[in-house]
């Protein structure tokens, strides 16, 4: 049986002489794994759609379970990520967070979105890195069912909480914080931001501004967030963290 189907290459594993193994995040079905034949020779006319972070309409042919790429033809390559290996490697990020929290055979149209968007909003749209990573990281929580409280504080009420439970993923005044956990600071501004990520459209996720001060906060906060839910790190990220750290050594000294 033939099936079509659009989707996000999230991961190329090599297999035998010329072959490869795909992570395919689709729309209707969820993560999808299709096993495409000699795509990593030369002649391939299927290669570029196959490639990592390529998005492209797959037909496949499943036998037994399995399936097979039969045609394969690239929607959208985000080209210049495949010329800034920094903007590579975040991107790779994003994709290896998709496929963790996505699952097989379940409708993941959300998380798809969210990766898409986020490539396009760095490629395309030339959004800041940093921006674009958090508000990823905050929206994949939600979508996740581990949506931050952010209102209010969580304890009295005050609609000015300064601090950001990382635990118990709620926003806290200083006073109201509980001993030993870890808190993390947050300006109006922060927090206004992360407001817009946990209950905006989806397709606004990316739109607004951050001064670098409380850019910085909601950097932190989300990737702290993320990570401590999650209960894991990823090589991906730690990848890119490596070089924008020797980017910034690489930055000439102000005169």
């Amino acid at each position: 049986m033939y099936l079509k189907t659009q989707g996000l290459v999230l991961r190329v594993t090599e297999y035998r002489d010329s072959d490869a193994i795909l992570s395919v995040l689709t729309r209707e079905q969820g993560l999808m794994t299709f096993k495409a034949r000699g795509v990593r020779s030369r002649r391939s006319q299927i290669k570029s759609a196959c490639q990592l972070l390529a998005f492209s309409e797959f037909t496949v042919l499943e036998r037994q379970g399995y399936y097979t790429v039969s045609e394969a033809v690239c929607i959208e390559m985000f080209q210049p990520m495949r010329n800034d290996i920094e903007l590579l490697s975040l991107c790779s990020y994003f994709a290896q967070a998709a496929e963790l929290l996505s699952q097989q055979d379940v409708n993941d149209g959300e998380v798809l979105s969210l990766t898409l968007n986020a490539i396009y909003a760095l490629c395309k749209l030339k959004r800041p890195q940093p921006l674009v990573k958090a508000a990823f990281e905050l929206r994949m929580m939600v979508i996740a069912g581990f949506s931050p409280m952010v209102d209010g504080c969580c304890v009295c009420g005050s609609e000015a909480p300064d601090r950001f439970d990382v635990a118990g993923g709620m926003a806290v005044c200083a006073k109201c914080s509980a001993p030993g956990s870890l808190r993390l600071p947050i300006s109006p501004a922060c927090l206004a931001a992360m407001q817009h990520i946990v209950s905006c459209e989806s397709k606004r996720v990316f739109s607004f501004n951050l001064l670098p001060e409380p850019l910085k906060e909601l950097s932190d906060v989300s990737e702290t967030y993320f990570l401590t839910q999650l209960e894991r790190g990823f090589y991906t990220l730690d990848f890119y963290k490596s070089l924008r750290l020797t980017g910034q050594d690489l930055q000439p000294a102000a005169q």
